[in-house]
This record gives structure tokens, C-alpha cells and sequence, in this order.
């Protein structure tokens, strides 16, 4: 008889997004269940060029082994880079991971036990929910609202979990919800970590993306404790595919991140770094970012009006300054998984809210759009497939 699983991946079920994803493999489906980047932001012309121009200066360089850490000047670059932003102490250290989902879980490899606690959003983003339950940890999610996590019940859950370790936490344009949380909330809730003593990991794929309003100082730039520890990526702003991002915190801990991932990944896609290095310093960068927010802008205004124009009232919608994503609700009378499921057999794919939760039989009464990977004319369609059928679900 074959050996059972471990206990680490005994109890982990298949993403409910990818399995969603597999209806989109029919071509008449249009699917806002993907949570990709718009397909026409991907600068491939300037990524052909660079890359030829590496392999014509640097071929081995770029196919040999190298350090874990991360190539150097890519690192040199966003230090300085966060240090303007001013997120960077003299105490920090920056290490480039397999895009922000790789420095997500390492953060729970190194600090978690089986049985402890990370604190997250409720919903929040499904890949590090399943990336820290795969370590045995208990997940409780904090209730929140369109301005963050609700401070109240933040301060009962370190009061009730004294041993929590950390809060995860993605403060812009939030993944599913696309909601930000106001400086307010961020200055309470770092108040509350650095009483109760537990770490804030500050996930943030999104940030430049913001299509409008103004921004908002990170948990990062907030911190003079040494308690956040800041997730950033290249997967939204160059390409997912490059699998580029990096971890900033205390270098003590960073140190320790370095040890984790030696024992994973060696290192992060040389190639790509050191792709990811040439674009930031000889490509106007602030002038691409302004062309991804002008596509972003574009498009979520377009699925906006759509549903303003096709649905009915009785749904309601975040409404997002930046990122990917819509989140809608129906009333509570009505079963959410229900209408997704219909709504898949309509050829329109969405993702149910309870896919983000943190106790996965909980219930939703939301679903998650993403207006970034469907075409104009797919947005079009799909909300005017999804609106009559909606008309006729809530009768």
C-alpha cells in the first residue's frame, strides 16, 4: 500500500479559481475568473530586445548559476528605489524571490509553526491562504469593510491569539475585493501590531496600478518598529511569466528568508533578473506604469458602465481605484455558488467569494470580477450574458 500524504498537504484542495479556469479552456466561454494581467500591457517588443542584448553581452552570466540573494544590481536598484519611497532603514535588506507568492510563503516557513496563528483579511487572496495552510497553521480572518480591516475586531483577535505570528495583509486594491485600505486604518492597525508584537507582511502586486484617487502611505514607509515586511513583484507591472519579485524587512529576518530559500529555489531565474534590471534602468518606467494605468483605466470603466448598464439593482460592487478586480454581492437570500455555477453554463466564468475565505465552509454572498484579462468586446458580451440571466436568477 502507498504511503499517505503529509500532513502539510493532506488537506489541501485544489484552487476553486484554476478549477473554474479549466470551463475557459471552451472557447465560448468568457471568463472574468482569471486574475492576469491585460494581455495588450505586456511590453514584448522592449522584452525580445533586452533579452537579445543580455545573451549578446552576458550569455553566461545569464544561464549559470548565481547567488540567492538575488543579482545585485537589481538589488542595488530596488533598495534605492524603496529608500526614495521611504521604505527602506538602514536596517533592512532586500532579497529577490520567484515573484511575491514565493516571498509569501517563505515568510510562513520561517516563522511559522504547526497550530500557529496568521491573522488575513476576510476574503483575501486564495493562493497565500493555501501557501500558509500547507505549513498547519490556523488561519482567522479579520471582518472588513471598504476602508480595510475592521480595527475593533483586529485588537480582539491579538487579544484572543497572543502568539499570533503575523497579518497578512494586501492594502491596495485589494485581491478580490479591489478595495484600499485608508491611511487611518493602516496607522491603527500598525499601532495594534506593535503592541501586541506581531509581524505585518504587506503584500502590494498592485500598487502601480492605480487608475485614480491618491495614493497611500504603506504599512512600510508607516514602520519605525521593524515590523513589516514588505512583498513586492514585477508580475503586474512587467510579466507574471518573468516570475521576478522581492522581500523587504529587518535583515535579520531577511537573513533567515535567504537560508528558506536555498533549500527551495537556489535562486530566482537569473535570466529574468537580470531582464527585470535593464528594463527598469534603460526603459522609462514611470512612462510604461502610466500606460499600464491608462489600459486598467479603460477597462475597469468599461465592465463599470456595462454593469451599471445590464444588471440588476439588487447587486452591489466595489469600486476600485486601481488593480484587477471587481467584487459584487447579491442579497443574502440568494445562493452565491448557485449563480456562479449558472452563470459558467452561460459561458460567463466567475469566482465565488467563499474561494477567499479563511474557513472554507463558510458561507459568501460575493463574487469576484476581473476586468483586466477579457477583451472589450469579451467585457461586452459577457456582462450582457451575465445581465440577463442575473434578471432572470433574481426574479
Amino acid at each position: 500500500m502507498l504511503k499517505p500524504f503529509s500532513n502539510k498537504v493532506a488537506g489541501l484542495a485544489p484552487s476553486a479559481i484554476r478549477e473554474i479556469l479549466k470551463f475557459t479552456a471552451d472557447p465560448e466561454v468568457i471568463s472574468f475568473a482569471a486574475g492576469n494581467p491585460a494581455p495588450e500591457a505586456f511590453p514584448v517588443e522592449t522584452i525580445r530586445r533586452l533579452s537579445d542584448e543580455i545573451f549578446a553581452a552576458e550569455p553566461i552570466n545569464a544561464l549559470q548559476y548565481s547567488v540567492t540573494e538575488g543579482y545585485a544590481p537589481l538589488r542595488a536598484w530596488l533598495e534605492n528605489d524603496l529608500r526614495y519611497k521611504g521604505m527602506f532603514a538602514d536596517n533592512d535588506m532586500v532579497i529577490v524571490t520567484a515573484g511575491a507568492q514565493q516571498a509569501i510563503e517563505t515568510t510562513a516557513k520561517i516563522l511559522c509553526n504547526e497550530g500557529d496563528v496568521i491573522f488575513c483579511e476576510d476574503p483575501s487572496f486564495i493562493g497565500s491562504l493555501n501557501a500558509f495552510r500547507s505549513y498547519g497553521v490556523r488561519l482567522v480572518g479579520l471582518p472588513t469593510d471598504k476602508d480595510g480591516i475592521l480595527t475593533d475586531k483586529f485588537e480582539e483577535a491579538l487579544t484572543a491569539e497572543p502568539t499570533a505570528k503575523f497579518l497578512y495583509t494586501i492594502p491596495n486594491f485589494q485581491n478580490p475585493t479591489g478595495n484600499t485600505t485608508t491611511l487611518a486604518r493602516r496607522q491603527e492597525i500598525l499601532k495594534l501590531a506593535e503592541k501586541y508584537g506581531v509581524y505585518i507582511l504587506e503584500d502590494n502586486p498592485y500598487g502601480d496600478l492605480r487608475f485614480a484617487g491618491e495614493p497611500v502611505a504603506s504599512y512600510k514607509s508607516l514602520d519605525t518598529k521593524g515590523v513589516v515586511l514588505y512583498a513586492g513583484t514585477f508580475s503586474k507591472t512587467l510579466a507574471p511569466g518573468l516570475r521576478v519579485g522581492y522581500l523587504c524587512g529587518e535583515k535579520e529576518f531577511v537573513g533567515k528568508a535567504v537560508v528558506g530559500l536555498q533549500t527551495s529555489t537556489v535562486h530566482t531565474n537569473i535570466w529574468a533578473q537580470m531582464l527585470t534590471y535593464k528594463f527598469v534602468t534603460t526603459v522609462d518606467f514611470k512612462e510604461h506604469l502610466k500606460r499600464l494605468q491608462e489600459i486598467y483605466r479603460g477597462k475597469y470603466t468599461r465592465m463599470a458602465n456595462a454593469l451599471k448598464a445590464n444588471m440588476p439593482d439588487c447587486i452591489t460592487y466595489s469600486e476600485p481605484q486601481g488593480g484587477l478586480f471587481i467584487w459584487a454581492t447579491i442579497p443574502d437570500e440568494y445562493d452565491m455558488n448557485a449563480f456562479c455555477t449558472e452563470a459558467v453554463h452561460r459561458k460567463v466564468a466567475l469566482v465565488p467569494g467563499n474561494a477567499f475565505l479563511s474557513d472554507e465552509n463558510a458561507v459568501s454572498h460575493s463574487f469576484r470580477m476581473n476586468f483586466s484579462t477579457p477583451t472589450d468586446e469579451q467585457i461586452d458580451k459577457g456582462v450582457e450574458i451575465l445581465g440577463a440571466f442575473a434578471r432572470e436568477f433574481f426574479k
